[in-house]
């Protein structure tokens, strides 16, 4: 924000303008009195009107008069910029008004009016940032009552179905009885997941979540980690490699949350990579920041689907999305990463799908 010096305020900007104003309306004054004497001593015919007026009026009077129209209307031309300045910060005034954010003032003096502009255009700005946030989070809101109403119906309505089934005594026998009953149990299942999912998805977005940092190790939280997934990693015939150019790499984090982005991340790796191979896990340390990427062989994602992987709701349309997952994973991940001061990023080619978290390192 621009600051005003003493000498350019309003106020000295118009002392300046009665000032001239003055001086100048003295100085045509004291030519016209010259020229009045000149008509009476060398034009008698010429000096009538001049001898009318200083008879009738008296000389006094009518300089006065004079000096007082001549420094109005010098006053009127030298405020007039100042005047019509104020007009266009006026009508500006009058566009916000209406809803127009996107209208500026423009700046063209470094007085109070400059600063006046200056803020009315700031505020006009502020508003503008505000409403398109508030439509935002409008569309956010609307987005996600869309997505959790989808994804809600389709379990749902294969639960009911399932379930009507068995209530109509619409089965063979137990065997087909009992199918019913485990295909609305699953069903159950993946709507339970998507209602905790969906609970950690808000929590997490929420403006208000409490935080609790401390120093952590990352390489011997994610060896920790990692090894609690030996039992799915074993089931699928798959294994890990954990690399680590740097024991001692530490970052400030909550280690609840955290634990809950690289759970996500893991079990994204296992499900999606392909059965007897392995997950490739490597902690670097860059600069100041801790950089972990975990990389699974299988299905990659199109290259059309990796800037939308970690939208709400979004799942790739391909062999990747027939595990059922909820598509929050992903997107809880990189809200608590954020949380975090980090990024996530995510590459997939050839068969290997590699997400790279970096978070900086606690100095």
């Amino acid at each position: 924000m621009m600051s005003v010096s003493v000498f350019k305020t309003i106020r000295w900007r118009f002392i300046f303008i009665i000032l001239m104003s003055a001086v100048l309306a003295l100085l045509l004054l004291l030519l016209a009195y010259r020229f009045a004497a000149y008509l009476q001593d060398h034009q008698s015919n010429g000096s009538i009107p001049v001898r009318w007026v200083i008879n009738n009026m008296g000389s006094t009077p009518a300089m006065i008069v004079t000096g007082s129209l001549l420094f109005l209307i010098f006053f009127f031309i030298f405020s007039k910029r100042v005047i019509r300045y104020l007009e266009e910060i006026t009508l500006g005034i009058q566009e916000i008004a209406k809803g127009e954010f996107s209208h500026t003032i423009i700046i063209r003096s470094s007085d109070e009016l400059g600063i006046v502009a200056e803020n009315i255009n700031l505020m006009s700005a502020q508003l503008k940032k505000s409403l398109e946030e508030e439509r935002k989070a409008e569309k956010t809101k609307n987005d996600l009552i869309t997505g959790v109403s989808h994804d809600l119906r389709t379990p749902l309505t294969s639960i009911l179905g399932f379930l009507e089934y068995v209530n109509n005594d619409c089965y063979k026998d137990e065997v087909e009885l009992r199918y019913y009953i485990g295909i609305a149990y699953e069903k159950s299942l993946s709507l339970k997941r998507l209602v905790h999912d969906l609970f950690e998805y808000t929590r997490i977005n929420s403006k208000d979540l409490p935080l609790e940092f401390e120093e952590l190790n990352i390489v011997d939280f994610l060896e920790q980690l990692v090894e609690e997934f030996v039992p799915a990693l074993d089931k699928k015939g798959m294994t890990y490699e954990l690399f680590a150019s740097d024991k001692g790499l530490y970052v400030l984090a909550d280690g609840d949350e955290l634990v809950r982005a690289y759970e996500n991340l893991i079990s994204n790796a296992i499900q999606y990579g392909d059965e007897g191979t392995n997950i490739l896990i490597h902690i670097n340390g860059e600069q100041d920041i801790a950089s972990v990427s975990i990389t699974n062989k299988g299905a990659s994602i199109p290259e059309q689907d990796l800037s939308y992987i970690f939208e709400r709701f979004f799942r790739v349309d391909s062999s990747r999305s027939q595990s059922g997952g909820t598509g929050l994973g992903l997107a809880i991940t990189k809200s608590i990463i954020e949380l975090h001061g980090g990024q996530i990023t995510v590459q997939s080619h050839a068969k290997l799908t590699t997400f790279t978290t970096n978070l900086p390192l606690s100095q």
